[in-house]
């Protein structure tokens, strides 16, 4: 399924062996979209990604016009808005849905990298095993400790495993049922980089027949159909168009954010990083958009999640830091 008249295309900027845009991509196989695919560097600099984001470094990056929207939660809640059909919640609430994501997304995925990179340590490119070491795990933290940890790594997510195992021998050919959703993709990027980036993951796998089998089953929906587009290209399609979401207030929000405000946000976690610096542009329980005005672009607005960002208002001549250093 393409887009529909008069929609901007979608844009991808991720790269191949992210595990968090291969969920990303998965969605858009589940639902057929037709997409284009701006690949962009593994580590900082990312000069033709920051224009876009104002600083954010993370992958994958949806765009959609001149509207960007940041963390796979973001993206995939709007795709799901966007393109409604075939849904991601068959016949499953959503709010079940996204709360397994804060599993998959969080003490599952921390034990899958802890793993795929504790077991590279010795192996990887230094300045790649430096970025992802503060990346995950916060400033200074060496990956090599992870690897007197493996054995109790490997217990914990075996068992965390075979909760997966145990409700696909209870149900149906997807996780929740007999129709792919978003949980399948939650799940499947992590199987998807233990057995890609992980030496010893395809035997580890193999302690799961109900898993291999499902896991079969989900590479075979795809990844919709995409065409290769330039980052200059992507660039000048965010300069061609103007934002298109609706300016939306939330008049029951605990920090009180107004439509207008300046705020800069960052990703509440270990990695930190500068903020993003924008002034509202909506803001609803779920998600808090700003506006910035890029020097090359215009008007960009960015999309985040509230779950896992933090927001901080900010005076009128107050600044914060932003730039390829930011996760």
């Amino acid at each position: 399924m393409d887009r529909s008249p008069g929609a901007p295309p979608i844009v991808l900027h991720h790269y191949p062996q992210s595990p968090v845009a291969e969920k990303v991509r998965v969605v858009l196989g589940m639902k057929g979209l037709e997409w284009r695919s701006v690949n962009i560097p593994r580590l900082p600099p990312k000069p033709d990604l920051m224009p876009l984001t104002g600083g954010y470094r993370r992958t994958p990056v949806l765009q959609l016009g001149a509207d960007v929207y940041c963390d796979s939660q973001c993206i995939i809640r709007e795709l799901e808005r966007r393109y409604p059909r075939p849904t991601l919640f068959s016949g499953i609430p959503a709010g079940f849905v996204w709360g397994l994501g804060r599993w998959t997304d969080g003490p599952l995925f921390s034990l899958v990298v802890s793993l795929v990179l504790g077991a590279q340590a010795e192996d990887l490119p230094q300045a790649f095993a430096l970025d992802r070491a503060r990346l995950y795990f916060g400033p200074d933290f060496d990956l090599k400790s992870l690897r007197s940890r493996l054995p109790h790594i490997l217990s914990q997510l075996r068992s965390q495993l075979s909760w997966v195992e145990q409700q696909l021998e209870a149900g149906g050919d997807f996780v929740l049922g007999s129709q792919p959703g978003l949980a399948d993709a939650l799940c499947y990027y992590l199987v998807w980089f233990i057995r890609g980036r992980y030496a010893a993951g395809p035997g580890l796998l193999e302690c799961f027949p109900a898993l291999i089998a499902w896991e079969d089953r989900v590479r075979r929906l795809g990844h919709g159909a995409s065409v290769e587009m330039t980052s200059q290209e992507a660039l000048d399609l965010a300069r061609r168009s103007k934002p298109r979401g609706e300016r939306t207030r939330d008049a029951g929000d605990p920090q009180g954010l107004r439509v207008g405000a300046r705020v800069g946000v960052t990703p509440d976690d270990v990695g930190g990083g500068p903020a993003v610096v924008g002034e509202i542009w909506s803001v609803t329980p779920q998600e808090i958009a700003i506006l910035r005005q890029d020097p090359q672009l215009r008007d960009v607005v960015v999309h985040f999640p509230r779950v896992g960002y933090r927001v901080n208002k900010l005076g009128r001549g107050e600044a914060t830091q932003a730039g390829a250093d930011f996760r």
